[in-house]
């Protein structure tokens, strides 16, 4: 059989004195394939089995579409991807004659994948109609439609996503009628049609949302604003959320207000909005965030009256915070895929990366750290209700995001530093998460609002209970250990609750991670269970087992040291099911023909 790299102009290097074939084989860039050209459905089996178990009995109806839609997010969606980050959006700011027209013109590689993508969203009213009446539920599939795309690029959830779902709740409720159905209008391909965005953040102030300047004027039954968003993802919308104050409101969050802004006015003309400039991001381009100034803009106050619109408002965000919990997971997952991609094929000390002791541990954390994200996020997206789940999710998931992928690169060594790798611009993008909707520090502050007002933490901590309580039987210990690590975490959600006010605020951090640890390794023994009565499996235990101890356990005075080696013993069992990969088949068919 010819050699892989006969089609190859052999450089000098390849005949150095202390060259072989061993070493020549090390840089055969053939073997390098990473995540893109991989159906990202069939190479998960962590999603399949998701979405068997949440489908149910609408899963053969749904699993043909998923396949479909793996295969695009995971080849154009992808590769459309490094190139919008390559050549991102830019602002066409004053036509010939010097009118401002703030327009943002977008890559033909992003309007390509908009396309495909809004034609084949699993959000979209289309697609839910037509999984409803074939008795799915369309919400796993979307929960799923997310998740994937959030691989290939989480700029273009954004750019799609920004603030949609709230846009059409606040209108339906509250906006003029003439005004609803110019939005069902704009919205007409659904929330992911990227025509909404939320403006928040001024040059006052992100979280500080009390410091906000912008100030709404009443107009007969619309408003006038004027203000100045310092930061606004999605600046090529036609529909955003602006927060105001109205005239003679108090100056603080109390006063804020939600108001809709189109980019027309009900006349047809041109509203009064204008991007100054478009930001040059770190990362996450293929969304163009900008500087919006609008002046006696006209606007539909989103409230039943200028007093209550704010708490509606938080409500929604916490939807928000899910999907960008969802990004993070994405950047997470990719991230994994091309670590275990690379590791496969790379070669040092005289076998593969992926044989290395070292390297295994490394990957083995990776997959578990991943697998209780992935759980947290679904939990989140399919399982409404819990006021603290949001916060809590969205602060592990973002975080991972990061994590993850600045492992990637350093199991990529110098090659994943250089920007024509992948995993240099999934860093880049991640970076972003732990920022979009509040930051670790806020969603602490939401912790304690919900736990203080609300009690929050009686139906979360019955919610872990009865996650438990799904365990498989067995004496491995896991199940024990998190339903005593339960009881101990309201042990220290009352002992927070007594401290003094400023030392209660600096202890928020460490107890919301305390209620993350147990949060996600009680849904790791709910899967556990849910496959074991399955397919009488025990890789999820196994999963579950690995996370809590890690972040449970007591390690003792040897930090642990001694403790089984379960994560290289059954490695191929936790690589094997977190990425499928037919190539590998092939290189090893090769390899033996060799």
């Amino acid at each position: 059989m010819a050699s892989k790299r006969s089609d190859h102009l052999i450089e000098p290097f390849d005949r150095l004195p202390f060259g072989d074939p061993a070493k020549a084989r090390r840089y055969e860039t053939e073997r390098y394939r990473g995540a893109v050209g991989l159906n990202w459905y069939d190479c998960d089996p962590t999603l399949r089995f998701l979405m068997r178990r949440h489908l149910g009995d609408g899963f053969a109806w749904a699993e043909p579409r998923l396949r479909e839609m793996g295969a695009l997010m995971g080849g154009p969606i992808a590769e459309r991807a490094e190139e919008t980050d390559r050549n991102p959006p830019r602002l066409e700011k004053y036509d010939r004659w010097g009118r401002d027209i703030s327009r943002v013109v977008m890559p033909p590689s992003f309007e390509a994948a908009r396309a495909d993508l809004v034609a084949t969203s699993f959000a979209g009213p289309a697609f839910a109609a037509e999984a409803t009446a074939n008795g799915v539920d369309p919400a796993p599939l979307r929960a799923a439609w997310g998740y994937l795309l959030d691989q290939a690029d989480i700029g273009m959830t954004c750019a799609l996503g920004t603030g949609g779902d709230m846009v059409m709740a606040l209108a339906e409720q509250f906006a003029p009628e003439d005004v609803r159905a110019r939005v069902r209008e704009l919205f007409a391909e659904g929330a992911m049609s990227g025509v909404a965005a939320q403006m928040l953040t001024e040059r006052s102030g992100g979280s500080d949302l009390g410091a906000l300047e912008s100030t709404a004027s009443r107009d007969g039954d619309a408003w006038r604003l004027n203000g100045f968003k310092w930061f606004a993802s999605n600046a090529g919308g036609s529909a955003f959320v602006v927060l105001a104050k109205p005239e003679g409101a108090v100056d603080g969050v109390r006063g804020i207000s939600p108001f809709l802004v189109l980019t027309e006015r009900r006349d047809g003309t041109r509203n009064g909005f204008r991007i100054r400039r478009l930001k040059d991001k770190l990362g996450t381009r293929s969304v163009a965030s900008g500087e919006i100034e609008f002046t006696d803009a006209e606007a539909f106050l989103l409230a039943p009256s200028e007093s209550d619109g704010l708490s509606r408002m938080m409500e929604l965000t916490n939807s928000a915070r899910l999907g960008i919990a969802m990004m993070g997971l994405g950047c997470a997952r990719r991230a994994l895929v091309e670590a275990l991609c690379y590791a496969r094929a790379r070669e040092a000390f005289g076998a593969p990366l992926v044989e290395q002791p070292l390297m295994r541990r490394k990957l083995a954390e990776l997959i578990v750290e991943t697998e209780a994200v992935q759980a947290l996020v679904f939990e989140g997206h399919l399982r409404r209700g819990l006021r603290l789940a949001p916060s809590l999710i969205k602060l592990r998931a973002a975080r991972l995001g990061v994590t993850a992928a600045s492992d990637a690169i350093e199991i990529h060594g110098g090659n994943g530093y250089i920007e024509q790798w992948p995993v240099a611009r999934i860093l880049r993008d991640a970076q972003v998460n732990p920022i979009w909707e509040g930051g670790d520090n806020i969603l602490c502050l939401d912790v304690r609002r919900a736990v203080e007002r609300h009690d929050a933490h009686e139906p979360f901590l019955d919610r872990l209970a009865e996650a438990v309580r799904q365990a498989p039987a067995g004496d491995d210990g896991t199940a024990d250990l998190v339903t005593e690590r339960i009881g101990h975490l309201r042990e220290a959600i009352e002992k927070w609750r007594g401290l003094d006010r400023t030392v209660a605020d600096a202890r928020l951090y460490p107890l919301a991670q305390y209620m993350a640890d147990v949060y996600a390794a009680a849904l790791l023994l709910e899967q556990a269970g849910w496959e074991r009565a399955d397919s009488c499996e025990d890789r999820k235990a196994l999963v579950a087992r690995l996370y809590a101890r890690t972040h449970l356990a007591d390690s003792g005075p040897l930090r642990a040291i001694d403790a089984p080696a379960e994560e290289l013993d059954r490695f191929a069992d936790l690589a094997d099911g977190a990425l499928l990969d037919d190539r590998l088949l092939d290189d090893r068919l090769y390899d033996d023909r060799e």
